[in-house]
């Protein structure tokens, strides 16, 4: 029986198994949540880029309201995005996305991905995503990953958040943030399957006590539903459940292949963030700290790794930005 948290260098706990709200419909997003909660999930994982953080926290208050959890019991990450990276928009934007959870604090603040584009004002369009205007084109801006961080350092500091990390950050980036935090990375948050394993990127933030969240635990199957772009790679590449490491655990361990996969990470102390609309798979996923598979298995599904990065905008966008090149 596996352990269910994991300790931040913050000094935090964190639930070991989250709910990931990406694709997670805005109309639904308080239900849904609602629901997770009722089923036993503590974690919730969110970002402004996925627009539905607000609905996110109602669904989170209904429950504390009707005194299923309480507050202290419940763990909200969320991430700035890439147009806020200047140290007053990054403040303002956490102050934003604090008062839409509504829940007085979040727990876990990430840098979204370590890129800045130039600033858009929220409140004359909304949605700002990777692009700046209809047609797809995109304005990097010149702003170092260290006035980001230290933004972030700042709403520690004002109590907004209590943790703070990455995410989608490679090594170089994290040994220079290394060099002047203040606050601890408390969380680096990758792509993480099979068929994207990055050994050595997760090495070495586990040996400087940063804990890994994985992304996409599914490999191809979390794009399939996704525009063109993004799924042209997905559909062409065999699906992590039918492959045989994984079949073969699943039967010989009596569980669903998407435990295996969401194990793999786990046994290995890296935190998962999956989601389901499927009210029984929501309950399994979360039944993953309890069986163990061997060093050998654990292997074998490793060996599926073929550097397979499925989220990058190197390859999807119409201006492509070689953040992992």
């Amino acid at each position: 029986m596996g352990k269910s948290t994991v300790t931040l260098a913050s000094g935090h706990d964190m639930p070991l198994v989250g709910f990931g709200l990406w694709k997670v419909p805005k109309e639904t997003a308080a239900e849904t949540v609602y629901n997770a909660i009722k089923v036993g999930y503590r974690l919730f994982d969110g970002a402004y880029d996925y627009q539905n953080e607000k609905e996110a926290g109602e669904g989170i208050r209904r429950a504390i309201d009707e005194g299923l959890v309480k507050r202290e019991e419940i763990f909200i990450t969320t991430k700035l995005w890439n147009n806020y990276h200047r140290k007053e928009h990054a403040l303002a934007m956490a102050k934003k996305q604090n008062a839409a959870w509504g829940l007085g604090y979040i727990d876990l603040y990430l840098i979204h991905f370590p890129c800045a584009l130039e600033y858009i004002d929220p409140s004359i369009r909304q949605y700002p995503a990777w692009w700046m205007d209809e047609a797809g084109a995109i304005a990097l801006d010149k702003v170092p990953i260290r006035e980001t961080w230290e933004a972030l350092e700042t709403v520690v500091d004002q109590g907004i958040s209590r943790s703070i990390g990455i995410s989608n950050f490679q090594a170089q980036s994290i040994y220079d943030i290394l060099s002047y935090a203040r606050h601890p990375i408390s969380s680096l948050q990758i792509e993480h399957h099979p068929y994207l394993v990055q050994p050595d990127l997760v090495t070495m933030a586990q040996e400087n006590g940063i804990i890994v969240t994985a992304y996409s635990s599914f490999g191809p199957q979390s794009f399939l539903e996704l525009p063109p772009a993004f799924s042209k790679r997905a559909k062409v590449t065999a699906l992590l459940f039918d492959t045989e490491p994984v079949k073969k655990a699943a039967k010989k361990y009596n569980v669903t292949p998407a435990q295996v996969l969401l194990r793999w990470a786990t046994q290995r102390d890296i935190a998962v963030i999956p989601k389901s609309n499927n009210h029984e798979r929501l309950a399994q996923n979360l039944q993953v700290t309890d069986f163990d598979m061997t060093k050998e298995e654990l292997e074998d599904i490793s060996a599926l790794d073929q550097g397979l990065r499925f989220n990058d905008p190197g390859f999807y966008l119409t201006q492509p930005i070689r953040i992992f090149a």
